[in-house]
Parts: C-alpha cells; structure tokens; sequence
C-alpha cells in the first residue's frame, strides 16, 4: 500500500506538481509508448526517457519508508526533480543532520 502525505493522498501523487501530473497523463494515453512521447512533445527519445527517469526517482523519494524526516525527503525530491544538484542535497542533508545531532 502506497504512504500517505498529510492531505491523505498518495505520498507519490502529491510531490507531482502540474507539469508531471500532464506528462504521465500523455505517457498513459499514448499506451507508454516513449517514441510517441517524444514526438507529442517535439523533442527525442533520450529526453524523454531523462524526464520518465526523473518521475520514476521523485517517486521513489516521495515512497521510500526509510525517509522519515520530511527535510530528507523534500531535499531528495528536489534533486530527483533536478531543482539541485545531488552534490548539493548531499552537502545540505550532511548539514542537516549535524545541525540535528547538535540540538538545533
């Protein structure tokens, strides 16, 4: 069963925002078929299949069970959403969880 985000949905639904909520829509009416994807958008097969590998990673973050502080998971979101750079969410969740080992 799929864990839940505060406002009772699915954890993975709710990290979508608009713009995924369209592309998955597009991948499922064109029956997964990545080469229509990418002709639907105008663009080639690689990028596509960069953006359904960025969904599938914001997935994972947003359902992975061992992520228990929301901190972890946004920072994890974000770098599968490519809003940073990995080496940053590194650098930010090591600062994290010193600053939670100190108290505050």
């Amino acid at each position: 069963m799929a864990h839940e985000s505060p406002a009772g949905r699915a954890a993975w639904l709710a990290a979508m925002d608009e713009d995924d909520v369209q592309f998955l829509k597009r991948f499922l009416v064109s029956s997964g078929s990545l080469k229509a994807l990418a002709e639907q958008y105008g663009v080639s097969y690689p990028t596509v299949r960069a953006r359904l590998d960025r969904l599938i990673a914001k997935v994972d973050a947003a359902e992975d069970r061992r992520i228990t502080d929301p901190f972890d998971r946004k920072v994890r979101i974000l770098v599968a959403e490519g809003v940073m750079s990995a080496k940053l969410g590194r650098e930010l969740l090591e600062a994290h969880r010193a600053s939670i080992k100190k108290g505050g």
